[in-house]
């Protein structure tokens, strides 16, 4: 696989995971395979390749439409696009605070057993990982604030939730930045991103 290619899926599974943030934070609802793609994207440590964190191409199908409508301008949702490009920049600073991104880590190694056990999107799970999130990511500057129905955003479940998100959403765009992205690719990589992605989805 290019490195494009990597480039893109790893795109797709941030404005995924995005996507079911801005749908819990709006709705208190999310959906149940987009969220079970990205939390076991999280457990992937030590994936082969970039395909691998997400399972396989097709679970990435709504992520590759959401970015594929994003380069051809017709994407709705500004709200998604200011999201991924938040965690974009909370990932830049997250990979220059070792400690930080070391407590992350040791983290979610805690985590694995008992997500292996019950599932990565078992409330059990979802839990650590927005109490992880929340402990470690939320400390770093600029923090991601996640607009919503207020009634929602004082659920505690909710916030969970979204913080597992976050986190899933933060290891693509670290994937993506492992896979040589850059934000100048929107500059002057819009079409070969495009063609990777129809490529992509056959």
């Amino acid at each position: 696989m290019s490195g494009i290619e990597d480039r893109v899926l790893a795109l797709g599974g941030l404005l995924q995971a995005l996507a079911q943030v801005r749908r819990i934070a709006d709705t208190g609802q999310s959906e149940t395979t987009p969220v079970r793609v990205a939390l076991d994207s999280v457990f992937r440590i030590d994936a082969s390749d970039t395909e691998a964190v997400y399972g396989d191409v097709a679970s990435l199908r709504g992520g590759l439409r959401l970015l594929r409508d994003y380069l051809a301008n017709s994407n709705r949702d500004e709200a998604l696009g200011k999201l991924a490009l938040a965690v974009i920049n909370l990932e830049s600073r997250f990979s220059r605070e070792a400690g930080v991104a070391g407590q992350v880590g040791a983290g979610i190694r805690e985590l694995a057993a008992q997500a292996a056990r019950l599932g990565s999107a078992h409330p059990d799970v979802v839990a650590g990982l927005g109490s992880l999130y929340a402990g470690t990511v939320s400390t770093l500057r600029p923090r991601v604030m996640v607009q919503g129905n207020p009634h929602y955003l004082g659920q505690a479940g909710v916030v969970a939730e979204i913080r597992a998100l976050l986190l899933a959403a933060l290891r693509s765009a670290v994937l993506w930045r492992q896979s040589g992205g850059s934000l100048w690719d929107f500059v002057f990589r819009r079409r070969e991103m495009a063609a990777a992605i129809d490529s992509l989805m056959g």
